[in-house]
């Protein structure tokens, strides 16, 4: 019917011009330049879906490669690999499977403990604003705060280290999940627009650095880390955990002399935070996940003392998150502090013909 009163005979196209034959009328949306406070109202929401999209796609591709790893038999048992009559194993009884999956479930759960802290805050935030006191709305403008600077490590850490995690989760299913019989060749290829659009990571980490740290010297960065300390607390009262915990502390402790390394380095020259911004980013997110596996650790080893079957093996695995974490990927904290200590502006006297 339509196509009848246009004219249209098939599948004709038709285009809309706005003010071909009158001026076109635009309508302000809320009060005079409002516009870039609403724009990012808009973007912090994206940014923050962005996030836990990442994650959940993750997620997704660590249960499709632990599904295969269970199934898919391949080659003995490593020390037996010579004895031509032991018996074939899954793949998941094989050592560098099973890093590849714990790594890919440590960053799954600490990903999903951080979005959902991240996205938690606003919450709280609307709780203490419905309140409508003085002390209420204190509290609720520094709960916004730390959401603000919890988004970019959300948006910009989650996009960019789960696009390198799904190639991770490829490599389980080798040559088969390159094809499309499974889903992660579709994942990687879906997963990369995320570190894009939004703000590439760039963006995030110097949104991180100049608006949400140097802003305020630090000051709400301070109460972020301060429930990091909490958390990281709660692991060394459990006995069982505290040799893993002190690994994880000294991560810390290489962050924080981070923090003031690259403060001192952008002091001297703005192109520092270009050159070592997705760095810190990286490691500030890095410690804030190490944190709340910290926190799962600590909850399921309490757990432990009456759990049976299945929930003895989910509480133990979540005690495992922690551990492996710990120990694979807390010492890239005292790489990226000699990095960001010793950062150089060498590159940016190189002419452009070099490149």
């Amino acid at each position: 019917n339509i196509e009848k009163k246009m004219g249209l005979k098939g599948s004709a196209t038709c285009e809309m011009t706005f003010g071909e034959t009158k001026p076109a009328v635009g309508y302000l949306v809320g009060n005079v330049h409002d516009g870039i406070a609403q724009m990012f109202n808009v973007i912090e929401h994206a940014r923050m879906a962005i996030g836990m999209k990442s994650m959940s796609q993750l997620s997704c591709a660590y249960l499709n490669s632990l599904d295969y790893a269970k199934t898919r038999t391949q080659g003995a048992d490593l020390p037996k690999a010579h004895d031509k009559t032991s018996p074939r194993v899954a793949i998941i009884e094989h050592p560098d499977v099973k890093r590849m999956l714990m790594l890919l479930k440590s960053y799954s759960e600490g990903m999903r403990a951080f979005g959902l802290w991240t996205a938690n805050l606003r919450d709280l935030v609307d709780v203490e604003k419905a309140k409508k006191t003085d002390e209420a709305t204190k509290k609720a403008h520094l709960l916004e705060k730390m959401q603000d600077l919890s988004l970019p490590l959300v948006k910009g850490f989650f996009s960019e280290k789960v696009y390198d995690l799904l190639s991770i989760s490829l490599q389980v299913f080798g040559g088969s999940g390159y094809c499309k019989d499974y889903p992660i060749e579709q994942y990687i290829r879906d997963q990369k627009i995320d570190t894009l659009y939004e703000g590439t990571t760039q963006i995030q980490a110097q949104d991180l650095i100049f608006r949400k740290i140097l802003r305020d010297k630090g000051e709400v960065m301070k109460v972020v880390l301060g429930g990091l300390e909490e958390r990281l607390a709660k692991g060394m009262s459990v006995d069982t955990l505290k040799g893993d915990v002190e690994l994880i502390q000294k991560g810390y402790a290489h962050f924080q002399k981070m923090t003031l390394a690259l403060q001192e380095k952008i002091g001297e020259n703005l192109y520092h935070a270009g050159l070592q911004g997705n760095r810190y980013l990286y490691a500030f997110s890095t410690m804030m996940i190490s944190s709340f596996l910290v926190e799962h650790a600590a909850i399921a080893s309490e757990k432990m003392k009456t759990a049976k079957g299945d929930d003895a093996h989910f509480y133990r695995g979540k005690v495992e998150s922690m551990r492996f974490f710990a120990r694979e990927i807390m010492p890239e904290m005292k790489r990226d502090l000699e990095v960001i200590s010793n950062s150089s502006l060498h590159i940016m006297d190189v002419p452009t013909e070099c490149f």
